[in-house]
């Protein structure tokens, strides 16, 4: 299959993620294009594209950790958490590093982190940045997100520069935000940087110019990794034709070992035919994803 696989991209800022799958799409002709993990139009970074039967990974590909660089600056709060919204609160004093080193303490682990009102999270199905546009109260609940590290890069105030590793679901518009009130003073996000998405890092991704060139010399393939690279963690389970046959049917197939979690089949030409679980305390290989035609 020809635009089975993902193509990761180093997105600018200004598009939206959704304009990126729709340059692509039309760039490629392909029409099944989704992303894995959005990032917001002032975010730059690495966007994980699924092609072709490969959106179907983007489940398994969006709950990854995260890796950013951010720049938070300390004195002023706004409406979005970020640099565009309007300002709520100005403060005349900034933190020292050392406040910003204990404060920084309470934001590592696993913490309750309640999402930006401007932000797509919906609320009786509709985005919570739609209620806010239109002057209405948005009352998200908080959420379990993981901080697996945050570590200060710099600090020339008022801007702090971080690197953030934490899993999926995490706003770093939040974290600024929470930041600067815990420390007194107010802050929010001046600048982020996706550095790695899961497995897919920037030195994976191509630049949007560049793949834009690429498509309209009809090269895009050579940006195409292979869908069976796209789950690293997955162990592989390389299968014969007998075994192909029952997963094409969805049936399940014996485990060589004993089995847990999940794993990706491979045919014999090494091409992904399906995602497994493990059932029946890891004596068999349940067919989740099946990408036979």
């Amino acid at each position: 299959m020809s635009s089975f696989g993902v193509i990761v991209v180093d997105k600018p800022e200004g598009p939206t993620s959704h304009n990126v799958v729709s340059i692509v799409r039309r760039g490629t002709g392909v029409r099944k294009v989704g992303h894995a993990g959005t990032l917001d139009p002032r975010a730059s970074g690495v966007l994980v594209l699924c092609l072709g039967p490969a959106t179907r990974l983007s489940e398994y590909l969006s709950t990854s950790k995260k890796i950013y660089a951010a720049r938070i600056r300390f004195g002023e709060s706004t409406k979005t958490y970020d640099a565009e919204g309007e300002t709520t609160s100005f403060a005349g004093e900034l933190p020292s590093e050392a406040q910003i080193e204990s404060a920084l303490d309470t934001f590592r682990g696993e913490i309750q982190q309640i999402p930006p009102p401007y932000s797509a999270v919906k609320i009786q199905g509709r985005k919570a940045y739609e209620l806010a546009r239109a002057g209405k109260p948005v009352k998200l609940d908080p959420r379990s997100v993981t901080v697996y590290e945050l570590k200060v890069l710099d600090y020339q105030p008022p801007d702090l520069s971080i690197r953030v590793e934490c899993s999926a679901g995490t706003y770093i518009r939040s974290l600024a935000h929470d930041l600067g009130a815990a420390l007194s003073t107010g802050a929010h996000l001046v600048a982020l940087r996706r550095l790695k998405a899961g497995h897919f890092g920037l030195e994976h991704a191509a630049r949007l110019e560049t793949l834009e060139a690429a498509m309209r010399r009809g090269e895009w393939q050579s940006w195409l990794l292979p869908a069976s690279e796209a789950l690293p963690d997955f162990p592989i389970v390389t299968v014969e034709k007998p075994e192909l046959e029952k997963i094409r049917n969805g049936q399940r197939i014996p485990a060589r070992y004993q089995a847990t979690g999940m794993a990706r089949a491979l045919g014999q030409d090494g091409e992904l035919v399906a995602i497994l679980e493990s059932v029946e305390h890891g004596r068999e290989w349940q067919p989740r994803k099946v990408f036979l035609s």
